[in-house]
């Protein structure tokens, strides 16, 4: 099994704002496995907030090629603990490489990835929101309703709360929204905040707290209007267990739990404690949001638009009609680069 990457710079369309600051180009970095004549594609991008840089990615994975070289893939969530003592410190290298591999592995077998899961594409599944980044008023209402026709909503507000700027946009659509905070709230402001949101047809507020609240939102759990969702209070399997008594819901991120493997027991030990689940994305592109695609037959929500806010995406292959994406019918995760120089 051989290992290569390379680095890729992603233009967005216009200038994204979340309440720590604003992105408009975003380093990612695509894993590419080859094994017997098949290759499999993952990605992650770099992040501030997280300390992952491409260095640090490309670190971790140069770390496992020696294993990986003469390595027989039989069971891709057996490799996963193989390796998780090397990638641990590295979720994101670990999430890209194991995406990959599940990518070659599923085309070894000839189907697509939810099919080689045993995952049924007849019933109905969540369709992905379109996100809305903090602007201004104006700039937020132009934003949504250059995206006609989505079902869902989801808007970043900060510590202000946001209810102008949701009661703004309430009047050019009848959308169902969700609101992010990205950890900007205060815990005195949320059962207040949450009740007005309500009053606006918000379907769930997103991370109000900072990440390591779980004392304040075991307080405000069952006390509030619409559901709590956990998204950096909910980034590894641990994790889990941590939100079962804070949280209503938590929203999963592939790169930061490590991957395809780790998520899906993720899914299975929230739902089994009568948690809701989202899997929700970064601003990447096609190959990385493909990966949270194959899930889609097991969320209650999802959060898959980061390649859609792209100047360009530099992968091709999935299918979306405001806000459903199509599961793939292609083996593997079914995208493929326009374009690639990955280098070993």
């Amino acid at each position: 099994m051989q290992v290569s990457w390379e680095v890729h710079q992603l233009k967005l369309r216009e200038p994204f704002t979340i309440s720590r600051g604003t992105v408009c180009v975003q380093t990612t970095m695509i894993v590419r496995v080859d094994h017997d004549g098949l290759f499999g594609l993952g990605e992650a991008t770099t992040n501030t907030y997280y300390g992952v840089t491409e260095a640090r990615m490309a670190a971790a994975l140069e770390a496992v090629q020696p294993f990986l070289r003469d390595y027989r893939l039989d069971n891709p969530a057996e490799l996963w603990k193989e390796l998780d003592g090397q990638l641990a410190d590295c979720r994101f290298a670990q999430c890209a490489l194991d995406c990959a591999i599940w990518d070659v592995y599923a085309k070894m077998h000839g189907m697509p990835l939810w099919q080689l899961w045993g995952l049924d594409a007849t019933e109905e599944y969540p369709v992905s929101c379109f996100t809305i980044g903090l602007d201004t008023p104006e700039a937020m209402r132009a934003k949504m309703l250059a995206q006609p026709g989505w079902p869902i909503y989801k808007i970043k507000v900060d510590h202000r709360g946001g209810m102008d700027l949701v009661s703004m946009l309430r009047q050019h659509t009848t959308a169902t929204f969700r609101v992010d905070a990205n950890c900007s709230w205060q815990a005195q402001d949320v059962i207040g905040f949450a009740e007005q949101l309500s009053e606006l047809g918000v379907e769930l507020v997103e991370q109000p707290l900072v990440a390591d609240c779980y004392e304040d939102m075991r307080q405000l759990k069952g006390k509030c209007a619409i559901p709590l969702m956990a998204d950096e209070s909910c980034q590894e399997e641990a994790d889990v267990d941590r939100c079962i008594d804070t949280f209503d819901a938590i929203n999963i991120k592939l790169v930061k739990c490590g991957g395809l493997t780790p998520a899906r027991r993720m899914i299975a030990r929230a739902k089994q404690n009568g948690l809701k689940v989202m899997v929700g994305c970064m601003t990447e592109s096609s190959v990385g949001i493909a990966a949270g695609v194959h899930l889609l037959p097991l969320l209650d929500f999802a959060d898959l638009d980061g390649a859609l806010l792209l100047a360009e995406d530099i992968a091709e292959g999935l299918s979306w009609n405001e806000g459903r994406c199509q599961l793939p019918s292609a083996p593997g995760l079914g995208v493929v680069l326009k374009h690639s120089s990955a280098v070993e």
